[in-house]
């Protein structure tokens, strides 16, 4: 991949916290909607997370709140497209989400990604004025997978086939540059079909 990666360090220290993720009420996967701030880090103390990452025609950076609008601009040009490829729910994004949401949301996950319990990603333009798209990286809790990895984008840029290849794009980073042995990519890799029956099982066994 022809990208340069800038890792973070004292980055880090900058990431305020509070909040909640700006797709949990969107995500059907349990593990996002019970994910909190004081959950354990999922990668190692001395790995460097990413926190720039430059590729042909995007680049991608931690959300927060200096991305509140552009965000914000972003999934609500589409929400009738999220709710069918991403949240497959009425209840990400819809109308009426307020600037003061919008801002806990981009607070959340940077409180998140400073905790190292996640990491949520804004695909911008090289220039850095729209969001493409955004990308989540969370800890996965099936069995025989240790990350999670998921991704939306605009209608236009799916429109424009933008989707498919941030996904080849995606898989080959998270090999290259993440600590992880199995990932998941819920409604690619593995079938919503096959992962929401997976979910379910892991809820049931942690039921009982």
């Amino acid at each position: 991949m022809k990208l340069r990666i800038a890792r973070a360090g004292l980055a880090l220290t900058l990431l305020a916290m509070a909040g909640a993720p700006a797709f949990a009420d969107a995500s059907s996967e349990p593990e996002a909607k019970a994910e909190s701030a004081s959950k354990p880090s999922f990668v190692a103390a001395d790995f460097d997370v990413p926190t720039l990452v430059e590729a042909e025609g995007f680049k991608i950076v931690p959300l927060g709140p200096d991305l509140a609008r552009i965000d914000f601009d972003a999934y609500m040009s589409s929400i009738e497209h999220l709710q069918k490829t991403f949240s497959r729910s009425p209840s990400w994004p819809h109308e009426g989400i307020s600037d003061a949401d919008a801002m806990l949301d981009m607070q959340t996950e940077q409180a998140r990604f400073s905790k190292r319990t996640s990491f949520a990603y804004a695909v911008l333009t090289p220039d850095g004025l729209r969001e493409r798209g955004c990308v989540y990286v969370y800890p996965s809790t099936v069995d025989g997978y240790d990350a999670v990895v998921r991704m939306w984008v605009t209608k236009a840029e799916y429109d424009a086939g933008f989707e498919a290849a941030l996904y080849n794009w995606v898989t080959e980073w998270i090999e290259a540059d993440w600590p992880f042995e199995n990932v998941a990519y819920p409604g690619r890799s593995v079938d919503w079909q096959t992962w929401d029956a997976l979910v379910a099982q892991n809820k049931a066994r942690d039921a009982q």
